[in-house]
């Protein structure tokens, strides 16, 4: 049976193909060494032109799910070479039945960096850094009913964070980071009565902390914020 992609969606048509294939990737319909069906072949089943399955390979290729052979296909790749840094291929993954073993490694990584961070933070932050990490906190606060606007509000908080620190070195990490928190707060968003009103606490706990120059508070805070998503993430199902 053809798939038929809805370019009304708000997804574009090869975002919508890069969903479908990395999803079945990761699922196990196409297991590490199986080659992808041919060009052609995806071309009639997704209803598109050789030139949308061509940026799909491309991006497939970027999250290190698949390499392209030369006159041979696509076959994808072993799994411990697939990009979990990547939030669309963390957050498939966490849709598995890997997630205990994803979400012990992500709070292995986060409990590594982000308490340090929120501890030079505290130690160095300057005025104007003060205001980025408020103003992304008040963005919270006005948009913890909107999925979307609080999410990107959440990862501008600790972006600014994180450049608090003033470390050219970590800077470069802003990357990663941020990617390992959007798959993260993508997750364990949550609206209700409940985890919202706690989710504000922390992260006010944080500012606070950072504020006034309580470097020792800011890494507590960042433990006890991480503690909570991870409590968030297994108990979802």
């Amino acid at each position: 049976m053809d798939v038929v992609v809805n370019e009304d969606s708000l997804l574009s048509k090869t975002d919508r193909i890069i969903l479908a294939l990395g999803e079945q990737i990761v699922a196990g319909k196409y297991p590490p060494g199986a080659a992808l069906a041919p060009e052609s072949e995806l071309c009639e089943e997704f209803q598109t032109s050789r030139n949308v399955i061509r940026e799909v390979m491309r991006s497939l290729t970027g999250k290190r799910l698949i390499d392209i052979k030369r006159y041979r296909g696509a076959f994808v790749t072993p799994r411990d070479q697939w990009n979990f840094l990547d939030t669309d291929v963390l957050q498939w993954s966490l849709a598995q039945g890997d997630k205990p073993e994803l979400i012990a490694a992500m709070s292995e990584i986060r409990n590594l960096v982000e308490p340090a961070i929120a501890h030079w933070a505290a130690a160095r932050a300057t005025a104007a850094d003060l205001m980025r990490i408020e103003a992304a906190l008040n963005d919270m606060v006005a948009f913890a009913q909107e999925r979307q606007a609080f999410n990107e509000a959440d990862v501008r908080f600790h972006e600014a964070v994180l450049a608090a620190v003033h470390n050219p070195i970590m800077q470069q990490l802003s990357v990663v980071i941020s990617s390992l928190q959007r798959a993260v707060f993508e997750r364990t968003y949550m609206p209700d009565a409940n985890n919202m009103p706690r989710t504000l606490r922390e992260h006010q706990a944080l500012y606070d902390a950072i504020r006034l120059q309580h470097p020792d508070e800011a890494e507590q805070a960042a433990l006890a914020m991480i503690a909570s998503t991870t409590r968030r993430l297994q108990e979802m199902p």
